[in-house]
């Protein structure tokens, strides 16, 4: 089979720090070279990435440069999609560098597998060697802080999964599920996979591909970024007729309702001291165990992993809560209109 034409689409948005290496691993990828485009679409970044990518694709007549003046991922992502013409579509990540076989990899799964989706599974790095940094690292690839998100935590083999980063979608996908959905800010990509999901296809992570993603190092934004992906989990359910996320995305909100229902409730009835150290005691067991499967005896991170891990499913499910409740109050004043 003749190679198909692939249309790469790159949203971004303020990512000068990154867009030169993610875009050069992607020339430095084995597939035949007049078989590939690049759309980059641009969300109006206010530091120096619209410099760099029209540099680019001065040197590169394969970079077609647009702007998304919505700013947010599913719009650029709808905008990439009008704009492109290939018979296989990739959505990557502008924050990641990928392997030099992705794109034939993917592609060739992507037949071979007969999938509506394909992707590979995330190195996760921090931005920096600071000690935060590593923490996060650690607690964004661990199966106690993310669940059983395979494309996160790694697998052994090729089998089938809910969502991938970097996904490969045959064209005619989009006919079949639709666009992605511009109303969600956040969570978009999960969103359309679950779609998709319902339409019959199937999504499969392949293990050998692994992802260079820089995350977030510092405090601050580990807050904020985990806060607004616990609103988005939940906050699609303001404008679709179903659960657009996994039981793993709920779970942050169960322990941050138990946890604070239970400090709650023990200032009116004392005996609630006991399930609430018995939740305390079994996270901080389940942590600590954790913590050990991934850095054994390297103090002080043995002890600094578990905080992470809490700060992170608190702060998720935290904004989940706020969702939750804006969600609600939308259905009731919609009902009463």
């Amino acid at each position: 089979m003749d190679s198909p034409f692939v249309s790469l689409i790159i949203p971004c948005r303020n990512e000068a720090l990154f867009i030169r290496q993610c875009i050069s691993s992607i020339q430095e990828n084995d597939y035949p070279a007049g078989r590939v485009e690049m759309v980059v679409v641009d969300g109006l970044s206010s530091d120096h990435t619209l410099d760099i990518v029209n540099e680019l694709a001065q040197k590169d007549n394969r970079i077609t440069v647009l702007t998304n003046p919505k700013k947010v991922f599913p719009a650029a992502v709808n905008i990439g999609l009008d704009a492109s013409k290939g018979q296989v579509i990739f959505i990557l990540g502008a924050h990641a560098i990928y392997p030099p076989d992705y794109i034939s990899v993917c592609v060739k799964m992507l037949y071979q597998l007969d999938a509506g989706n394909v992707g590979g599974v995330l190195n996760t790095i921090g931005m920096n060697s600071s000690w935060v940094g590593r923490m996060i690292q650690q607690t964004l690839s661990n199966p106690f802080g993310v669940g059983n998100s395979r494309f996160r935590t790694g697998v052994t083999e090729v089998m089938e999964t809910d969502t991938v980063f970097g996904g490969c979608y045959p064209r005619d996908i989009f006919n079949s599920v639709g666009l992605f959905n511009e109303n969600l800010e956040s969570s978009s990509d999960i969103d359309f996979n679950t779609r998709l999901k319902k339409a019959g296809k199937k999504i499969y992570i392949i293990p050998h591909l692994l992802v260079t993603y820089y995350t977030r190092s510092t405090f601050i934004k580990f807050i904020v970024n985990n806060y607004r992906n616990g609103f988005w989990a939940i906050y699609p359910m303001r404008f679709v007729d179903y659960i657009p996320v996994r039981l793993r995305h709920f779970i942050p909100l169960f322990f941050f309702s138990a946890l604070t229902g239970l400090i709650l409730l023990q200032c009116i009835w004392p005996w609630i001291k006991i399930p609430l150290g018995a939740l305390l005691l079994i996270y901080l067991s389940g942590a600590l165990f954790f913590s050990f499967k991934s850095v054994r005896f390297n103090f002080p991170a043995l002890f600094l992993l578990p905080f992470f891990f809490f700060l992170l499913h608190i702060i998720y499910g935290l904004g989940s809560f706020v969702a939750v409740v804006k969600v609600i109050f939308y259905r009731m004043f919609k009902r009463t209109r």
